[in-house]
């Protein structure tokens, strides 16, 4: 039996204040030795502990579980997800993929798009990037703020330190609320993203995942690697942690990525509501009905 405390650790950040990318290893598998034939098994041994917990959170219906994947092009985010929640039932489970903004969208705040489609009690609701690409792609490319209707005067240098406050009041507040936060960026490297895009070129069923934009970002990979280490310094608490999950390996990070979700479902008491002594003791005439018919 796989020693989840221990496994997630490394990966684990609940106080960003000395986090520094450089100490992560994109290509890690863990000191513990787990090697590729056996991280399978325990996939499914964790899927399948997944399907129990997420069948319990949704016929409880007290608690919320928001999912959010970061990550640079190519870094697995979508396998990620498929892999991982392959189990659950989709009735309990609400996926969103953040795209470019839409002309609604940047007549509101920031956060707006994303609280809209916050999961409710009983699901578990998953970002494919979220909120944080205000500070992230936003940062990179600080053009892009002309086209969010701000007054100029809130437009200042710290416009992104006040974003990355927001977003911590934001998920303070929702874990007060009853929502699991657990954030997850796939960290891949500049090498292993290099080799996957060259493999998107040379196959033609892949070719579609394929866009010359993704070129013009790797571009700015050194900026990005500061900006998702300012946005985990700012906003990793006990109650949002991030996973700082190595990417280069695809088996790896579904490893990591159930094991976080399952141990921190794991604790939130999860059970079947309990029925009565009264409602219990009309099972016998419930029963005497049904077989009449």
């Amino acid at each position: 039996m796989m020693d989840l405390d221990r496994f997630l650790a490394p990966y684990r950040i609940e106080d960003g204040k000395r986090f520094s990318l450089k100490d992560h290893d994109p290509g890690d598998t863990h000191e513990l030795g787990i090697e590729k034939s056996a991280a399978k098994e325990y996939l499914r041994l964790g899927i399948e502990r997944l399907t129990e917990l997420q069948d319990m959170l949704y016929a409880q219906n007290r608690w919320s579980v928001l999912l959010i994947f970061q990550a640079m092009d190519a870094a697995g985010k979508d396998s990620a997800i498929k892999h991982v929640m392959s189990g659950v039932n989709p009735q309990g489970v609400q996926v969103f993929s953040f795209k470019r903004p839409s002309a609604e969208e940047l007549d509101h705040d920031f956060l707006w798009r994303c609280a809209r489609n916050l999961p409710e009690r009983g699901r578990i609701g998953v970002f494919n990037r979220s909120y944080y690409e205000e500070v992230l792609v936003v940062r990179v490319h600080q053009e892009i703020l002309a086209s969010q209707h701000l007054p100029p005067s809130l437009v200042g240098e710290h416009i992104f330190g006040e974003r990355l406050e927001d977003i911590a009041g934001f998920e303070r507040y929702l874990a007060r609320q009853g929502t699991l936060i657990l954030k997850f960026f796939l960290n891949v490297s500049k090498a292993e993203q290099k080799k996957r895009f060259l493999k998107r070129l040379d196959d033609p069923e892949k070719h579609w995942k394929f866009e010359a934009g993704d070129l013009a970002e790797r571009r700015h990979w050194d900026a990005y690697m500061d900006a998702y280490q300012e946005a985990i310094r700012a906003t990793a608490t006990p109650q949002a942690p991030w996973y700082v999950v190595p990417a280069d390996n695809k088996w790896f990070t579904r490893l990591v990525v159930a094991g976080a979700i399952v141990d921190s479902m794991r604790r939130l008491d999860l059970h079947y509501p309990e029925v009565s002594e009264a409602e219990r003791a009309k099972f016998a005439e419930y029963r005497r009905a049904l077989e009449a018919e």
